[in-house]
């Protein structure tokens, strides 16, 4: 346990700088996607909270906020393996519930009956973006932060900590 603890809070001295690039995408991509859940609370996650929540009126707006805060943590490059984490999973239920799932007529949210939509290229159109924000996010989880951030300032003891222990 303590060796991932450490993978997680000690990130690799020796990534890229260019990887500010591609927390700047992904951070600011979750930013604008929890101001939109925010504002527009009847979209997907409306349709996804209002019927099986425990807590449907406040289930989006904690989920949005963590969108706000996890997207600012990843531009600035602080705690990105967690914040990379709790992304990862949240894509992957998110692709699951609201992407493959409606299609298989077990969901409350709207499906299409017709074949090219339900399983053909246009659910992969649907998926294009979910799916580029979960490979950034395990990218990130994999390389880290980069030299170009706060995880590198504050959390590097100079140790490259690998999942081997080397």
């Amino acid at each position: 346990m303590k060796k991932i603890i450490n993978w997680i809070f000690y990130p690799p001295v020796t990534g890229q700088s260019s990887i500010l690039i591609i927390r700047l995408v992904v951070g600011t991509a979750f930013c604008f996607q929890g101001f939109l859940k925010l504002v527009y609370i009847n979209q997907e996650m409306g349709l996804l909270f209002k019927q099986d929540s425990p807590a449907p009126q406040i289930t989006p707006d904690f989920i949005a906020s963590i969108e706000i805060v996890g997207g600012a943590f990843l531009v600035l490059g602080l705690l990105t393996r967690a914040t990379t984490l709790y992304f990862i999973v949240q894509m992957t239920i998110l692709i699951l519930t609201t992407k493959i799932h409606p299609h298989s007529g077990f969901s409350a949210l709207p499906s299409t009956a017709d074949p090219l939509v339900t399983y053909g290229p246009l659910l992969l159109h649907q998926l294009r973006g979910n799916y580029g924000q979960l490979l950034c996010c395990v990218f990130l989880m994999l390389e880290g932060p980069g030299r170009r951030s706060l995880d590198f300032k504050f959390f590097t003891t100079g140790k490259i900590y690998t999942m081997t222990g080397k």
